[in-house]
């Protein structure tokens, strides 16, 4: 049996994170894949989606083509070729990923099981590792939903594998990957519905993004049913699909074409026999970790979705990070990172920090400040004046708590502000920051003139 100082079971970002240092200090390192290279951001997540992003606001943006005195007479949208790009670039970075893994390390393709706290069993063969790291990943979450099992719905994963576009997407879920894909596809010309069982989208965040959100979407037409409940789902005898929910104490149906379940993730941690290496895990499902992602096992760490701390390709890579300062020191904790994260429907939502309802809940004292996307003129001269800034600045020490960039531009500006609350940075200094004309940005110095008690968004 071979013996390994690292074993990395799975290929997501903290796998390319870590290994370029493990390599660097003569680590042997084995790798263990059942999947496809590159983990979910590569093949199902950030990659795909804002490839597909990105070709849908080309077909939205030929639709306003007419906004900008341009005339375009007709157009179509060619879902085959727009598939084709999408796989074009994903498997591209899969196929990179590969051979750089096949190359510097012992790539194991297939799935792992743990026999003992150092052992693994990797199909005919076992292996053994002085330090074992897990990086799984998440899935989709089944609903238990009569007629669900009889019904070919679709996750995130297998959407992408679709080969024509859909007369009419149903979507139970409407948060980031709902809400993603009923853009995307409502932008290549499917009629799309989001069942959604809270009372807002994006039900986390602060009432006034959900409600921007919503006027976007059905701008778009779009249509959005809120608390609603689904109570069956079932295959007609045409290929179509029905779908039953209860809203406000009626029962509604509605039929589309596909079924898109966007409902929540769950860790995959369940096929690994972890009970085997005594490696515990919490009622959800989620590897339970210290603040450097050690598992109940010293010499065992979680990274990534699986251990719950994070569900990002960036708090995946920051879990790496934090794994090797173990092994190099100043040791850095997953507690001490800034929540942040976007979601990219178009315009983008960008969020650091606190949101003003997470501010209130903790009893912190601010300060808020929010301007709208259309009193910029970089906005105006766009004409993308959908959305609105939002800063959150603490009582105490007039430092930056958080902040919402709902708006054209909002995915990049929003590292300027997470910088300055990493450095601790006091508002004012903004205030001295000379930012350049015309950009989205500039107005952003400005704002904190204005800043006043928050109020229910």
């Amino acid at each position: 049996m071979k013996n390994y100082d690292v074993i990395i079971i799975g290929t997501g970002q903290a796998t390319g994170t870590i290994l370029p240092t493990l390599l660097a200090m003569k680590k042997s390192v084995a790798i263990v894949e059942g999947d496809r290279t590159g983990g979910s951001c590569v093949n199902w997540g950030c990659t795909p989606t804002k490839a597909l992003v990105a070709s849908a606001r080309n077909a939205h943006m030929i639709r306003r083509s007419q906004d900008f005195g341009i005339q375009v007479s007709d157009f179509t949208v060619d879902f085959p070729q727009v598939m084709d790009r999408m796989n074009s670039i994903r498997d591209t970075a899969s196929e990179g990923f590969t051979a750089w893994l096949d190359e510097q390390t012992d790539y194991y393709r297939c799935f792992g099981r743990f026999v003992d706290a150092h052992t693994l069993e990797v199909g005919d063969e076992k292996i053994s590792g002085d330090q074992i790291i897990i990086h799984t990943g998440a899935r989709a979450r089944e609903l238990d939903v009569p007629g669900m099992d009889s019904v070919p719905w679709l996750d995130n994963k297998r959407l992408l594998g679709l080969t024509e576009l859909p007369e009419h997407l149903l979507i139970i879920g409407g948060s980031y990957i709902g809400i993603e894909f009923a853009q995307i596809f409502r932008r290549f010309g499917s009629k799309v519905t989001i069942i959604e069982h809270a009372q807002s989208l994006i039900s986390h965040e602060d009432p006034d993004v959900s409600k921007e959100a919503k006027i976007i979407l059905e701008s778009e037409g779009i249509e959005v049913a809120l608390a609603s409940s689904v109570s069956k789902v079932e295959e007609m005898h045409d290929g179509s699909i029905t779908l039953s929910y209860l809203q406000g104490g009626n029962e509604k149906q509605v039929v589309g074409s596909h079924l898109l379940v966007g409902a929540g993730r769950i860790p995959n941690s369940d096929k690994l026999d972890l009970e085997k290496a005594s490696v515990k895990t919490n009622e959800r499902g989620y590897i339970e970790v210290d603040e450097q992602c050690r598992s109940s096992v010293p010499h065992i760490f979680a990274l990534g979705d699986v251990n719950g701390k994070g569900a990002f390709t960036h708090t995946s890579v920051h879990d790496g990070q934090v794994y090797l300062s173990t092994l190099a020191g100043p040791e850095r904790k997953v507690s001490d990172r800034i929540p942040i994260y976007c979601l990219y429907m178009d315009p983008p939502l960008a969020r650091v920090g606190l949101s003003e309802h997470e501010a209130r809940k903790k009893g912190i004292p601010f300060l808020v400040t929010k301007m709208q996307m259309g009193a910029i003129s970089r906005a105006k001269e766009k004409s993308e004046t959908k959305g609105f800034i939002k800063v959150l600045v603490s009582k105490d020490d007039d430092t930056i708590l958080g902040a919402a960039v709902f708006g054209v531009g909002g995915d990049e500006i929003l590292g300027m502000l997470a910088l300055a609350m990493e450095a601790k940075l006091s508002y004012k200094h903004f205030q001295n920051t000379v930012l350049p004309h015309p950009t989205v940005a500039e107005l952003i110095p400005f704002m904190f003139s204005n800043l006043s008690e928050g109020k229910d968004a």
